[in-house]
């Protein structure tokens, strides 16, 4: 429990990026994390609408759309009339929020970091933004998960693992130094066997067969863009892998995963327990 009070007691904020909004009574969210955020903090009373990547929960889908988070229309978001936007660190483009900006709606961007404290961050950024104390819920909601995490990596060993986006005309888009895939690997105790290259780039067969994964996750709609998890098994540039010899390869939701929200321990919990053999 001592390592989680070390992360909990170094979390900085950015006082630009994280202070109280001055009128948070109607939110606009661009993010799906930011989105996830909100609900988790029982806040969804104020969301009045929500980018097309914040498709958890559910009920999320049922506000109205502001389109995707890097390509806003001013005009579809101020005929909302929101109080605020609170949007990821790739919420865009900056033409489009200096139109905003210009009609005096607060915008807020929330940091990203790929890591555990990362998504510690972001939670108390988003709850400082909104006025909610958020100490209790990652006490009670957040720090178990981490615990948990934390000792399926002690328990278990490093081993190597690739995150494939999708099936880039038949070679996989696979995440390098830099990339949210990249930070899940980490945090779930792996190693990025492509962490030499920065970026999401497609690896060819060789490279991929030398890489040797122990485990290989894709995204859900990587999978469903290519085929079934056989397919993708078979794939010449999976096949001979050790991964797919021994039918370590995953599908997880993109969102959940690459998200760096709530929903990215889960995740990270997931691909330890299949590293370590529990599911």
């Amino acid at each position: 429990m001592r390592y989680f009070l070390v992360i909990l007691c170094s979390i900085v904020i950015a006082s630009n990026a994280c202070e109280k909004a001055s009128d948070p009574s109607r939110i606009t969210s661009a993010g799906g994390s930011v989105t996830e955020i909100i609900y988790l903090l029982n806040a969804e009373d104020n969301l009045i609408a929500v980018d097309v990547t914040s498709n958890y929960p559910p009920e999320a889908k049922k506000l109205p759309s502001i389109g995707y988070v890097r390509q806003l229309s001013a005009e579809g978001v101020l005929s909302l009339d929101p109080t605020i936007i609170i949007g990821e660190d790739d919420m865009g483009p900056p033409s489009v929020l200096d139109q905003i900006k210009r009609t005096q709606v607060e915008i807020t961007i929330i940091p990203e970091d790929h890591n555990i404290e990362g998504i510690l961050k972001k939670i108390e950024c988003v709850s400082s933004v909104i006025g909610i104390n958020s100490e209790a819920i990652i006490n009670n909601t957040i720090i178990p998960k981490i615990s948990k995490l934390n000792q399926l990596i002690q328990e278990g060993k490093k081993k190597k693992i690739i995150y494939i986006l999708g099936m880039q005309s038949g070679s996989p888009l696979v995440a390098g130094n830099n990339t949210s895939g990249d930070g899940l690997i980490n945090i779930s105790g792996g190693i990025n066997p492509f962490s030499s290259f920065e970026g999401w780039k497609p690896v060819g067969t060789e490279s991929i067969i030398e890489a040797s994964p122990d485990l290989i996750i894709i995204s859900e709609r990587g999978l469903n863009g290519f085929g079934t998890m056989e397919d993708l098994r078979m794939h010449p540039a999976l096949y001979l892998t050790p991964a797919s010899q021994n039918n370590k390869i995953i599908s997880i939701d993109g969102m959940a995963s690459l998200g760096f929200g709530p929903r990215t321990i889960d995740s990270a919990i997931q691909v330890s327990e299949t590293l370590n053999g529990i599911n």
